[in-house]
């Protein structure tokens, strides 16, 4: 596990947007291997890096540039754990659309949904808030790794 910079939060809310499209179709589809990939791309970014986000690389050459410059920064942390969650909601549903249990994949795939669209047009990141609040409450939570 590499240990991330602070980024530019404009960076995670482009991420959120695209995991709200592909989310989407996984809901209008059921085309769970579409699901099984972003599953393995939360994998990637919440339990090695949030450089392996190709979401991120297309905002940093594409999209950043083009954008005035800003100073403000968010720390990679809450943002890995938020990842983290997604995986769980991801795989929950990848395995219920696999294994036929098609109700459990979409309700799943909705939570997972709710939560990009909430961080991708609001800004509220639901498994950010959900780590600052472990980390007030879990005393072995805040322990640095």
């Amino acid at each position: 596990m590499l240990k991330d910079r602070p980024v530019d939060p404009r960076g995670p809310r482009f991420s959120a947007w695209m995991t709200t499209v592909i989310l989407a179709i996984v809901l209008l589809t059921g085309w769970w291997r579409l699901l099984a990939a972003q599953t393995v791309l939360f994998a990637m970014c919440a339990f090695i890096s949030l450089k392996l986000n190709p979401w991120g690389h297309v905002y940093r050459y594409a999209i950043q540039p083009r954008l005035t410059p800003t100073t403000e920064r968010e720390e990679a942390a809450p943002l890995r754990f938020a990842q983290g969650v997604g995986f769980v909601f991801a795989l929950i549903g990848t395995l219920g659309y696999a294994t036929g249990l098609t109700t459990l994949g979409m309700v799943a795939t909705g939570f997972a949904l709710v939560a990009a669209l909430l961080n991708a047009a609001l800004g509220l990141c639901l498994g950010c808030e959900m780590y600052l609040v472990l980390r007030r409450y879990v005393p072995a939570f805040a322990r640095p790794q």
